[in-house]
């Protein structure tokens, strides 16, 4: 059994390659002509097209990893069926089961590597992506690191300006500070020009500003040149990190904002989302296996063409109730975690399912 093992696993990842190779090249060839009018205009060089489209990639894999898993384990046990190669097989004694084996483990193997493409390498790929369009197709060009507002901690709102991440200097700063029991009530308010991080003691200091402290309807304000800060929550790191798009954070990334976050008393729920779907999504190869190899490893009317009909619209229903799901999850109905893995779960019900009716 191990050669027929062997002999199935080399088949289902020359196809898996081929696969994802295919769709990536289509999806390359009509991101080119759409985007062709672009690269005219903007006179980018073809070697930044080319870096575009390399670091373009990694994105096009993640997304068609599933779909081209999919199509590697139809067209392998489709081909076998065919060639009555499976049926050789099976009357050797040999169970479906065992013959799904050597597919279940290699595709186990690619989904815990795609839980590490997708966290790590896609990211840094989506910022290289997003830099060079900004920088040469003046596309998705955002004011990084102005108008930053966000919630310190639970009864502190700070907002900046502008903030320039090469000096560490945030630029026109208010910090107001509220009563711990009356979140209406301001305790005291900062308004500075500036204010800069000194990296030796790892504090803020405030520049030329105001400090105001409230007590009921009367007010003491003091002026000030320089005033050091020291229980802010926030480094410079964390104001870039909250500037940049959860599509370019990693998973660990993510993992530090859904503790910025909870410290803030700010809501998590979106970045929860984000990090378990990555996951989720990641094994979402697992289950388009388990639900199309039965199905492709009997013989029916129609043939393979049938068979990858029939699959492709499972796996048009698992990623719609995914993407159904998330927006219950988003809106607060659905814990994130049950959200990120509810298609999963459910479709691995129904593929345990079709498998056990496909060994009547």
């Amino acid at each position: 059994m191990k050669i027929i093992d062997k002999y199935l696993i080399k088949q289902f990842l020359q196809t898996i390659a081929f696969g994802l190779l295919g769709f990536t090249f289509i999806f390359i060839v009509i991101d080119a002509m759409e985007n062709l009018d672009d690269f005219i205009d903007q006179s980018v060089p073809a070697l930044k097209i080319i870096h575009y489209y390399i670091v373009f990639s990694p994105e096009i894999i993640r997304l068609m990893t599933p779909v081209g898993v999919l199509f590697a384990a139809l067209f392998t046990a489709g081909k076998a069926a065919n060639l009555s190669e499976l049926t050789a097989i099976k009357a050797s004694g040999v169970s479906l089961f065992r013959f799904m084996l050597p597919f279940l483990i290699t595709t186990f193997i690619v989904s815990f590597f795609s839980i590490y493409f997708s966290g790590y390498v896609v990211p840094m790929a989506n910022k290289t992506k997003l830099n060079i369009e900004q920088e040469f197709l003046k596309k998705n060009i955002t004011f990084s690191g102005s108008n930053i507002y966000f919630q310190d901690s639970k009864q502190r709102i700070v907002s900046i300006s502008f903030f320039d991440n090469n000096s560490n200097r945030a630029n026109r700063v208010s910090i107001q500070d509220f009563n711990a029991s009356d979140l209406k009530q301001m305790q005291s308010r900062i308004d500075a020009t500036s204010l800069s991080y000194d990296t030796l003691k790892h504090i803020w200091v405030a520049n030329n500003g105001i400090k105001r402290d409230f007590y009921g309807r009367q007010q003491k304000a003091d002026y000030f040149t320089s005033l050091e800060i020291s229980n802010l929550n926030f480094s410079p790191a964390d104001l870039l990190q909250k500037q940049t798009r959860p599509s370019e954070m990693n998973l660990s990334e993510l993992n530090d904002l859904v503790i910025s976050q909870k410290n803030a008393g700010n809501d998590p729920t979106s970045t929860l989302i984000e990090f378990h779907s990555r996951i989720a999504f990641a094994m979402t190869s697992v289950i388009v296996v388990l639900f199309g190899l039965p199905i492709s490893a009997n013989k029916r009317k129609g043939g393979i063409a049938s068979q990858v009909g029939l699959n492709i619209l499972v796996t048009f229903l698992y990623l719609v109730f995914m993407k159904v799901s998330q927006a219950f999850g988003k809106n607060g109905s659905l814990n994130p975690i049950i959200t990120a893995w509810l298609a999963n779960f459910l479709f691995m019900i129904a593929a345990a399912i079709n498998l056990w009716r496909a060994r009547q």
